[in-house]
């Protein structure tokens, strides 16, 4: 199975709906940066996904790597975030990689890396599929309302779509 390496937005809002297990039962083991732990666990220790992915780390189906080409780090530092420069970075390292990204810059650094990527939505998409949930809308109301996650309206209807809801 290929390496999954996630940002922070991935795991603090599935973690706040209560569906940060899925990236286990999916990927059995998914690659943080030490941004990303620093980001959700360090400095968002009151929030969601603090606790949930210290317990994951604890667990051993989280493991914190650092990437190596720093050249590319600093290049990616100048338009993103730390946790998402290290996440592409790790990524653009392990060719074979799926990186879980959430956020729309971040998104496209990544095609232009040829990245394979998903998020949030995309790992519900493939729990509704796969039956892990009744109801992909139920779900992404909870990502929406108490999970804090901005949602194009026009990607709402199209994931609704893509699982026949």
């Amino acid at each position: 199975m290929p390496i999954v390496i996630s940002d922070s937005s991935t795991l603090i809002h599935l973690a706040a709906i209560g569906r940060l297990d899925l990236l286990r039962a999916f990927y059995g083991r998914i690659v943080i940066s030490p941004a990303v732990w620093k980001e959700v666990v360090e400095q968002g220790r009151e929030r969601a996904g603090a606790a949930e992915v210290e317990r994951g780390k604890h667990d051993g189906w989280i493991e914190i790597q650092s990437a190596t080409n720093q050249p590319l780090l600093r290049l990616l530092e100048h338009g993103l975030d730390e946790g998402e420069a290290q996440t592409i970075a790790l990524a653009v390292e392990q060719p074979e990689a799926l990186v879980l990204l959430d956020e729309s810059d971040a998104r496209q650094i990544a095609a232009v890396y040829n990245l394979r990527k998903t998020g949030a939505i995309g790992v519900l998409i493939r729990a509704k599929r796969e039956g892990k949930i009744a109801s992909l809308r139920t779900e992404l109301d909870r990502l929406r309302g108490p999970g804090g996650f901005w949602i194009d309206e026009g990607l709402y209807r199209q994931a609704l779509q893509a699982v026949g809801e």
